[in-house]
């Protein structure tokens, strides 16, 4: 078998290159990251093994791909690039890859939850412009830090947090419990955090969670940090709620359209901070990722596993 990563930057590149083994299945590793889905059959060829970062694959670009029998994500949201329902039904399997960056993810929340407290974004463009625009901050010790969604990254969420002297409640859709951590239902963590932070996979059930309704229902003045996928949250009341004042700030990785698009609503506000979805982007967390992804493809062809 062969394998193919198809849409690799130069950062994730250079990895591949150094953790493909003497002795693995042979990888091709295309540079060009901005690929477009038509090109894909093209570039993966005859290869079984499909590596994708953030490459669109419908399903009638995948039925061009005769030789496709896996697609390895990096990552844990497929759904935001391909449907891996359809994919199966044409013999392909999807495979997603778990817990390889959940202290970098939290760590990104984290500190989107504390410029977005203190107002360090607006003020340090002010100050590039030649304005000194001093603001009072939040002082988060001491206050609710709501989660929405428990898994990894949320878990580690909460020990930075309960560190830095949160409270940390949380809602997940199983039944969870967590030393410190104290579950309720979705409505109470809305209404009760002076911040929340979401750490949901995006699927058919949690698209579009935080709606109007649930947005209208959260504290006055809270801060909605969102390093999980943009179109969990109803985008367009989110802008309003940030225009009226019904929430402080936003710290946001995530959008609904990706990249943003120029002009986007969101750049017009002050009392946004917005980063690139880079939350998962450290040397750490990037070996951790194509590590697993050439493991998924080892086990695959039969090779097996090397750590």
């Amino acid at each position: 078998m062969k394998a193919c990563f198809i849409d690799a930057n130069p950062t994730l590149a250079a990895v591949a290159e150094r953790l493909h083994q003497p002795g693995d299945l042979p990888l091709t590793i295309n540079r060009q990251p901005d690929i477009t889905p038509d090109q894909v059959p093209g570039v993966l060829g005859d290869a079984e093994i499909m590596i994708v970062d953030h490459t669109h694959f419908p399903v009638d670009i995948a039925r061009q791909c005769k030789a496709l029998k896996h697609v390895v994500f990096l990552g844990t949201g497929p759904r935001s690039y391909m449907d891996p329902e359809a994919l199966a039904e044409i013999g392909i399997q999807v495979h997603i890859i778990k817990g390889y960056g959940d202290t970098a993810v939290a760590e990104c929340a984290f500190a989107l939850m504390w410029t977005a407290a203190k107002g360090f974004a607006r003020m340090d463009r002010g100050m590039r412009a030649g304005n000194w625009l001093r603001s009072d901050g939040v002082q988060l010790t001491g206050k609710t830090l709501g989660l929405v969604g428990y898994g990894g990254i949320a878990a580690e969420m909460a020990r930075l947090a309960r560190g830095a002297g949160m409270k940390v409640i949380a809602w997940n859709r199983t039944p969870r419990s967590a030393d410190g951590v104290d579950f309720v239902s979705l409505e109470e963590v809305l209404a009760q955090s002076h911040v929340v932070s979401l750490h949901l996979l995006l699927t058919d059930e949690t698209r579009g969670m935080i709606s109007r309704e649930r947005i209208a229902g959260m504290r006055d003045g809270a801060i909605l940090i969102n390093t999980a996928r943009g179109a969990l949250v109803d985008e367009e009341a989110m802008i309003e709620a940030l225009q009226s004042g019904k929430l402080l700030h936003a710290g946001l990785d995530v959008y609904v359209t990706e990249p943003m698009p120029a002009g986007h609503p969101l750049t017009k506000l002050d009392n946004v901070t917005l980063s690139a979805h880079s939350a998962f982007r450290t040397p750490e967390a990037s070996d951790n990722l194509i590590q697993a992804a050439l493991n998924h493809a080892r086990r695959e062809s039969g090779i097996g596993t090397q750590q």
